[in-house]
């Protein structure tokens, strides 16, 4: 039996990664509909930022809390599974989370048990109903700009990882996971607030959509750099795990597509 699947270790790997990576990005899909002040979570004083004449403060969604995990997961699987492992997953997450929304399109509409929408009234929640529609009902345009750029973010990053990779062979694995990330969190961040919040309901300025991207992408820029220690560590136990001739032939197996 040592010889089934379950006990192949390529495939545990691909298993354990892929189901962390698209894990990651359905929750954060979902926490993502939260907005919170980055400065007073860390009890900093608040910021200010000036830029294309808005204003504004470190206000992110709560899913910028796991992208950067998704964007260490992207760059772990295609080191060790190249590009088309990477696409079939980030396929794979698409599908899963739209598959979620409808889940929740169609648990908003159903019609609430009497008791239900007053239940929660003595903690502060007047309307459990509104709530949950509120919480979970994301509009459709934040969840399609979203998708869109979660998907093109993908595909770009892995192009440009593999295309370092190529340059500077297996050493500097900080320069292709960082340089990849660098490239494509500039369309994730442009793209995923321009179908939100420019072609959406909300018909941001030019100025605001520019200055809240700028904002977005130099955060998700500096969670890629801080977590660099982490994807080298996950890289040890990988290589731990799967052996010094496994992992390097899987490495090569992934650059050779």
């Amino acid at each position: 039996m040592k010889n089934h699947i379950i006990h192949h270790k390529p495939t545990i790997l691909f298993l354990t990664l892929g189901v962390f990576f698209v894990v990651n990005a359905l929750i954060a899909e979902f926490i993502g509909v939260k907005i919170f002040a980055l400065e007073p979570s860390l009890g900093l004083n608040t910021f200010r930022w000036k830029l294309f004449g808005i204003e504004g403060s470190l206000n992110f969604t709560v899913g910028v809390l796991l992208w950067p995990v998704v964007f260490i997961m992207t760059d772990i699987i295609n080191e060790y599974f190249g590009m088309k492992g990477v696409r079939r997953l980030s396929y794979m997450a698409v599908i899963f989370i739209l598959y979620a929304f409808a889940a929740v399109f169609i648990a908003i509409r159903l019609a609430p048990a009497d008791f239900w929408p007053g239940s929660y009234v003595n903690q502060g929640v007047p309307d459990m109903q509104a709530a949950y529609a509120a919480i979970f009902g994301q509009g459709m345009w934040i969840i399609a700009g979203s998708v869109v750029a979660f998907l093109i973010g993908q595909l770009v990053d892995v192009f440009f990882f593999h295309r370092i990779k190529a340059i500077t062979g297996e050493k500097r694995i900080w320069l292709r996971a960082t340089g990849s990330t660098a490239i494509s969190q500039v369309f994730d961040s442009v793209v995923v607030l321009y179908i939100a919040f420019v072609l959406g309901p909300a018909h941001w300025s030019v100025s605001m959509w520019l200055a809240i991207a700028l904002v977005n992408y130099c955060y998700k820029l500096l969670a890629a750099v801080v977590l660099t220690p982490l994807l080298y560590l996950v890289h040890h136990w990988i290589d731990n795990f799967l052996g010094a001739e496994l992992s390097q032939q899987l490495r090569r197996e992934a650059m050779s597509e």
